[in-house]
């Protein structure tokens, strides 16, 4: 896509508000609660706005790249057939999970734990991406080794942070290769206000707990007050990075690195499309128009899913088998 233009990112920022009423439930992160943040105001040394980050950078990876599984079928959607990845089975050949659903992609402990074709995944990956004591990492041929196990895991990014203890049985780990994410994701609000509310959870039984001999609070009986946080703000904005550089530098077939390219605005369509509902109490909605910084619009769902259609059968070569690689994972066993 871009080998006639001299794009180095595409980035887009599109306005959002609560689907419902008008406050929402932001992520929150163990021992701090809401990501709140102070912003300073252009044009006004010394003032600040009070912001929050709705969903992190991390979570908005997930997001994306959810956009292309079917939890249903434990698949990729159609769209993106063709594309390889690494899909975990039970020895007894049930679905227990995949490259494209672990929080570390095709460095998993299901995937370098399980068997592939009765070698150990640590040796298996080890030897695709070419690691090797005393030598440089070659950043070009580990990404077509990946392009070929996993493409995501290039947008997305993965960090094979193995060990550099000797274990013949294993592999050894000479290195910690690291591919950065080439898709980059957010979502904050600004000027933002906490709406305190709360209830009560009714117990239409036991209306009395008396002393508690027979099960209190913590076992579910009784009428149990809360409190919750929410907030409500005057924008929520998210904003897209696509990496294109990035993607480049691979040294990928062009068709390769488009295809990347088309992938990665294709999630974010999809995940504009598809709907936002980040928590129970957090359903966004696109308001108004999606807009650019770097004067790419962002085409339409339609269009995009047609690129890609026409963008894998080019790259076949470079898709390893264009299929799921399946391995095993049994408990207790490495």
């Amino acid at each position: 896509m871009s080998s006639t233009t001299t794009i180095r990112r595409h980035a887009f920022e599109v306005e959002l508000e609560p689907l419902l009423g008008s406050t929402f439930q932001p992520t929150g992160f163990p021992d701090l609660g809401a990501a709140t943040f102070d912003r300073p105001v252009p044009g006004s040394p010394g003032t600040t706005t009070r912001c929050m980050i709705v969903e992190s950078v991390q979570s908005m990876a997930n997001r994306l790249e959810a956009t292309g599984w079917d939890d249903g079928a434990h698949t990729p959607v159609e769209a993106i057939t063709g594309l390889p990845y690494v899909e975990v089975r039970s020895p007894a050949g049930e679905f227990l999970t995949s490259s494209r659903l672990e929080p570390h992609r095709l460095f998993s402990a299901y995937v370098r734990d399980a068997q592939w074709n009765g070698r150990l995944g640590d040796q298996v990956l080890v030897e695709r991406l070419g690691l090797a004591p005393d030598v440089p990492l070659d950043y070009q041929a580990m990404a077509a080794a990946v392009m070929a196990m996993d493409p995501l895991s290039l947008l997305h990014g993965v960090f094979f942070a193995g060990s550099s203890k000797v274990d013949k049985k294993r592999g050894t780990w000479h290195a910690q290769p690291r591919f950065t994410r080439a898709v980059s994701a957010v979502i904050e609000a600004s000027d933002v206000y906490e709406v305190a509310s709360g209830g009560r959870k009714s117990d239409i039984v036991r209306h009395s707990l008396g002393d508690g001999t027979d099960g209190g609070a913590a076992e579910g009986y009784g009428s149990v007050p809360f409190h919750r946080m929410e907030y409500t703000a005057a924008t929520i904005q998210a904003s897209f990075v696509v990496d294109v550089q990035l993607l480049a530098s691979y040294g990928l077939p062009q068709a390769a690195t488009d295809l990347l390219e088309t992938l990665a605005l294709w999630e974010i369509r999809q995940l504009l499309d598809g709907g936002l509902r980040l928590r129970t109490a957090c359903d966004l909605v696109v308001k108004g128009e999606i807009t650019t910084k770097t004067g790419t619009a962002l085409p339409s769902a339609d269009e995009l899913a047609t690129r890609l259609r026409t963008a894998i059968d080019p790259s076949a070569d470079v898709l390893g088998e264009g299929k799921a690689i399946s391995v095993v994972w049994e408990k207790g066993k490495k």
